[in-house]
């Protein structure tokens, strides 16, 4: 059931192609990850660094704000997961925007079904037309919580 909600929720974020601009691209980079548990009387943390790959839509609703629906595959170590951030993007200046939204991540490697919710926060700069870099800090929510910062170059097609 999880599964097919994970899925439904990546195509209904892509699915949002009816817009005054669209553009769709690829991008990739590096992640800063911590995972943190949480037990009663205290938590452990752990620190890994890792890589992420995927694909993008950037809807624009307006000059200035825009919607942009990820999928990305990321990799920490052991640990693989699918990564679907809907963020939204207003742009401060013609190059630089700022980022907000939320992420529902799958985890790849559970035993069970396992989708954990993030808020990121993050600001991109836009290098050319085409080409852009950013960085993001994903915050996770929960007992079993995975942060990180994703820092990244992106590809406008």
């Amino acid at each position: 059931m999880k599964k097919v909600l994970f899925i439904a929720a990546a195509l209904f974020a892509v699915g949002f192609s009816q817009a005054q601009e669209t553009k769709f691209g690829v991008k990739a980079g590096v992640d800063l990850a911590t995972a943190k548990v949480k037990f009663p009387g205290g938590s452990v943390t752990s620190s890994e660094t890792g890589f992420f790959v995927g694909a993008f839509a950037n809807i624009g609703v307006s000059e200035k704000f825009s919607v942009q629906p990820e999928l990305l595959y990321v990799s920490i170590k052991d640990l693989n997961f699918l990564s679907v951030p809907v963020l939204a993007k207003y742009n401060v200046a013609e190059e630089f925007g700022i980022l907000v939204g939320p992420s529902i991540n799958y985890l790849l490697d559970a035993q069970e079904d396992e989708i954990k919710l993030n808020i990121d926060l993050g600001a991109m700069y836009n290098i050319t037309d085409d080409l852009d870099v950013s960085a993001k800090y994903s915050l996770g929510t929960g007992d079993v919580s995975l942060s990180g910062i994703f820092i990244g170059l992106g590809y406008s097609f």
